[in-house]
C-alpha cells in the first residue's frame, strides 16, 4: 500500500509492504510526519520511505525492487529511508551494498521516524518497537475500519520462520494499553476492527495470563460504538476450544477464524515444529467450523524440506474435504537462521513451485465454492465507496470478512429508493443475485 500527505512545505510518499501488522508501523510513523503533506507523487516527494517485509525470498525481492525503482524517480534533494523488517534483518549488509539510501532504521524506532528524517540519520535499537496507546496515527484506506497490534515477536519455534530471530521473543501490549487505544479509535468515528500480531492467540502468555484474548474480547465488548471485529493470526498451539466458544458468543466479534495450519500431516507437523498433533488440530478445526456463519481462513507451506509426495497428497486431500472459506500457499523459502535451511532433504524448486501450483489450483476451487454459496443469501455489509471496475458498481465488504485480502462484493441495485443515497462506511443489508467470476453482485435492500 502506498500513501502520502500533505503539508504546503514538505511532501512524504511512503510505501508499505508486507502484512498488516506492517501497516499500524507505517500509520504510527505517518502519525510522527503528520506535518507533511502526502503525496502519491514519489518523483516530487521530500521524503520517501518504504516499510519493508523480510520474511521470505519474494517479499524481500519486492522490498528491493521498490527501493530502487523509487530511488530512480526520486528528485536529487530527497531523503529515501529504507525502514522495517528487511532492513532490520540486514542491517549492516544492507548499509554497505545500498548507498542510495539515505536513512536505515529497522523494526525499534518508528517513533522517532521525524527525528531521524529531520536529521538525516540512521538507527537500530536494540528493542523491538512495541504500540501503546499515546502513538497518534494516521489510519489509511479507511473511514470505519482500523487494525490494532497485539503484541510484537513471538515465542514459537517454527523450522522455516526467521521471525524471532530479528522480532524477538514475544512482547505483549497492556490489556489497558489497547483498550485506552480502542476506545481513542471509536470516538474518531472507527467502528470496526481487526486484532493482529506475529501469534495473537498468545497475547498476554509472556505475562503469565493464558487467557489473554477471552480477557480483550470481554473488554472490548464493553466498549460503546464498536460495530464489529476479528481476530487474526491464530496459532494451533495456543489456541483453544474454550476461545473459540468465546468468539462464538460474542456480539461483536464476528465468527472469523483465521489460523495458518502450514500442513497437516504428523510426520510433517513434527518436523516443522507447530506443536500440536493431527487430531488436536482437526478438534480445533472442525469446533471453528461448527460455528453458526463460521469463515475459516489458513496458510499452507509446499515443498519444505522433508515433505514427501505421500505428504503433499495428504494435505491436497485435506484442503478439497475441509473445504476452506479462504487460503493461500507460499512455496518453502530457505531463511538463513532457521532449522529448515540445515535440513539434508530439501526439494527441488520445480517440485515445489509444482506442489504449490497444485495446491493453488484446489483452493482456487474451495474460495470459489465458497463464494457460490453466498449466492441468494441476505446479510450485512460495510460499502467503501465507488469500485475501480465501474463508477456505477459500489465496492463492498461482507461485514465477517478482512479488509483487502477476502474479496470485495459490487452492488449494482438499490431497493432503498430514489432518494435514498447509500453512505460510505455504513452497514446496509444486502441480498446476494449472483458470482461473476470472482465477485459477486448485490442488491441493497436496507
Amino acid at each position: 500500500m502506498k500513501f502520502s500527505l500533505k503539508n504546503p512545505k514538505k511532501t512524504l510518499h511512503l510505501v508499505s509492504l508486507g502484512c498488516t501488522k506492517n501497516l499500524v508501523d507505517s500509520e504510527i510513523m505517518l502519525g510522527k510526519l503528520k506535518d507533511y503533506t502526502i503525496t502519491n507523487d514519489a518523483s516530487s516527494a521530500d521524503v520517501i520511505i518504504v516499510n519493508t517485509c523480510g520474511f521470505i525470498d519474494s517479499a524481500k525481492q519486492e522490498s528491493l525492487n521498490t527501493i530502487f525503482n523509487l530511488h530512480d524517480e526520486r528528485k536529487k534533494e530527497s531523503v529515501l529511508v529504507m525502514a522495517g523488517c528487511l532492513s532490520e534483518r540486514y542491517q549492516g549488509e544492507l548499509q554497505k551494498e545500498l548507498p542510495e539510501i539515505d536513512v536505515f532504521t529497522g523494526v525499534g524506532d518508528y517513533d522517532k521516524i521525524d527525528l531521524l528524517v529531520n536529521e538525516k540519520r540512521s538507527a537500530f535499537s536494540n528493542e523491538v518497537f512495541l504500540a501503546s496507546d499515546e502513538n497518534e496515527r494516521v489510519i489509511t484506506g479507511s473511514s470505519y475500519h482500523a487494525y490494532v497490534k497485539l503484541s510484537e515477536g513471538c515465542n514459537q519455534a517454527c523450522s522455516f520462520c526467521a521471525i524471532p530471530s530479528f522480532k524477538g521473543k514475544l512482547h505483549s501490549r497492556t490489556l489497558e494499553s489497547l483498550i485506552k487505544e480502542v476506545k481513542s479509535l471509536v470516538s474518531k468515528g472507527y467502528v470496526d476492527f481487526s486484532f493482529v500480531s506475529q501469534d495473537s492467540s498468545s497475547f498476554l502468555r509472556d505475562q503469565d495470563i493464558k487467557n489473554g484474548l477471552e480477557l480483550l474480547i470481554d473488554e472490548v465488548e464493553k466498549i460503546e460504538g464498536i460495530k464489529t471485529a476479528r481476530i487474526l493470526y491464530l496459532y494451533p498451539s495456543t489456541t483453544t476450544l474454550s476461545l473459540i466458544d468465546k468468539i462464538a458468543d460474542s456480539k461483536v466479534f464476528v465468527n472469523y477464524f483465521d489460523m495458518p495450519l502450514q500442513h497437516i500431516t504428523p510426520s510433517m507437523l513434527k518436523i516443522m515444529k507447530r506443536g500440536k498433533g493431527v487430531e488436536k488440530l482437526n478438534e480445533l478445526m472442525n469446533h471453528m467450523r461448527s460455528k453458526p456463519n463460521s469463515f475459516v481462513r489458513t496458510t499452507f507451506i509446499a515443498g519444505h524440506p522433508g515433505e514427501t509426495i505421500e505428504d503433499h497428497e495428504a494435505l491436497c486431500k485435506y484442503i478439497k474435504e475441509f473445504k476452506f472459506d479462504r487460503a493461500n500457499v507460499f512455496s518453502y523459502s530457505t531463511e538463513e537462521g532457521t532449522t529448515a535451511a540445515l535440513s539434508k532433504d530439501l526439494i527441488e524448486q520445480e517440485i515445489i513451485d509444482a506442489r504449490a501450483e497444485e495446491i493453488g489450483e484446489i483452493i482456487a476451487l474451495t474460495t470459489a465454492e465458497s463464494l457460490e454459496n453466498e449466492v441468494g443469501k441476505i446479510f450485512e455489509v460495510y460499502v467503501d465507496g465507488e469500485s475501480d471496475e465501474h463508477e456505477y458498481l459500489l465496492s463492498a465488504r461482507k461485514t465477517l470478512w478482512a479488509p483487502d485480502i477476502d474479496g470485495e462484493i459490487y452492488i449494482n441495485d438499490n431497493e432503498l429508493g430514489e432518494n435514498e443515497q447509500i453512505k460510505f462506511g455504513q452497514i446496509y443489508t444486502v441480498k446476494v443475485t449472483e458470482l461473476v467470476g470472482d465477485k459477486l453482485l448485490a442488491t441493497v435492500i436496507k
